[in-house]
């Protein structure tokens, strides 16, 4: 039978962390029903693995992990969904587009670059700018720490030649 207080410890922790997750989730797919189904399989692969957690590691580290791993295989399970996708007719369905000011136009704009980014790069970013260090990155990556380095160097490169374009 399992201890009460690990899994309050758990739904806690997934508490105080879920802007963490709506950050991975919201980067890897914009579609909302598919942002739910994203969200729950995370949180659903976070209880699951809680037990075998390494408190040497930070919370947010192992949470990134398997929220990238799992958005990664998700991303991946859709994209061949896709391939046999039909197309619906554009008049069936309108998007209005609301006005943006122009920090949200920015916020915008990073947000396209960020998709377009591959999973690593873009798990990357989001952990950089989530204010990660390189070690925690790299722990949750899987890639040493200098090549988490390079990779957020090169990031950083194409993302000031995309905003000045």
């Amino acid at each position: 039978m399992k201890n009460p207080t690990s899994e309050m410890d758990i739904s806690q922790i997934i508490e105080d962390n879920r802007h963490l997750i709506y950050k991975v989730v919201n980067s890897y797919c914009s579609d909302n029903n598919e942002q739910e189904d994203l969200i729950q399989d995370i949180i659903f692969q976070i209880i699951k693995s809680y037990e075998r957690f390494d408190h040497k590691v930070k919370v947010t580290t192992w949470m990134y992990k398997i929220a990238f791993n799992v958005s990664i295989s998700y991303y991946r399970k859709l994209k061949t969904r896709k391939k046999h996708m039909v197309a619906m007719s554009s008049k069936m369905v309108t998007i209005i587009e609301e006005e943006s000011s122009g920090m949200d136009e920015k916020i915008n704009q990073l947000r396209k670059f960020v998709q377009e980014f591959d999973p690593l790069n873009k798990a990357i970013l989001i952990m950089y700018l989530d204010g990660n260090n390189h070690k925690e990155i790299s722990e949750a990556m899987g890639i040493s720490v200098s090549n988490v380095g390079t990779k957020i160097s090169r990031i950083k490169t194409q993302l000031k030649k995309k905003f000045k374009q």
